[in-house]
Order: structure tokens, then C-alpha cells, then sequence
């Protein structure tokens, strides 16, 4: 009966402990979860608004537009335009 009654109380423990064990992992696993999600608002927050690269953008046309017209007229030829717009384009 000894030996049996200490299997058993063996088990309980080891149960228990598991539990325990699970139940740690579980709230740390929730916490790094949460810490992840502040970090990533934060990030969103901090990140700048996509409409800054829109001056850019119509920089890059404006000039493609007068690239295109001095081409037009002949001011240009055709691999001054080319080399002109990849540097447009490039930049």
C-alpha cells in the first residue's frame, strides 16, 4: 500500500506542477502577445502618412512632361531623351 499511495501522490504533484507549468507559459506567451501589439501600434503611429512621396511624384511627371516636349520640338535627340528620363525615372 506504501508504494502505491507514493505513485499516487507522485502523480498529483507532477500534475499539478504541469498545470502550473502550463498556465506560466500561457500568461507569458499573452504578455509577449500584448508587448507585440503595442510595439506594432506604435510603429503604425510613428510611421509617416503615404501622401508624402505624392510632391515627388509630381516633380517626376512635370518634368518627364518638359523632358517630352523638348523631344517633341527637337531640342533633344533621341538618346538625350532616353538618358534624361532614366535619370527622371531613377531618381
Amino acid at each position: 500500500m506504501g508504494l502505491v499511495r507514493g505513485m499516487a501522490r507522485t502523480a498529483v504533484i507532477a500534475g499539478t506542477a504541469t498545470a502550473v507549468s502550463n498556465r506560466v507559459s500561457r500568461r507569458q506567451a499573452n504578455r509577449w502577445s500584448q508587448q507585440e501589439e503595442q510595439q506594432y501600434a506604435e510603429q503604425q503611429q510613428s510611421a509617416p502618412p503615404p501622401q508624402a512621396a505624392a510632391p515627388d511624384t509630381s516633380d517626376k511627371l512635370d518634368q518627364l512632361k518638359q523632358l517630352g516636349e523638348l523631344h517633341t520640338q527637337g531640342v533633344l535627340t533621341d538618346a538625350e531623351f532616353e538618358a534624361q528620363k532614366a535619370k527622371i525615372l531613377a531618381g
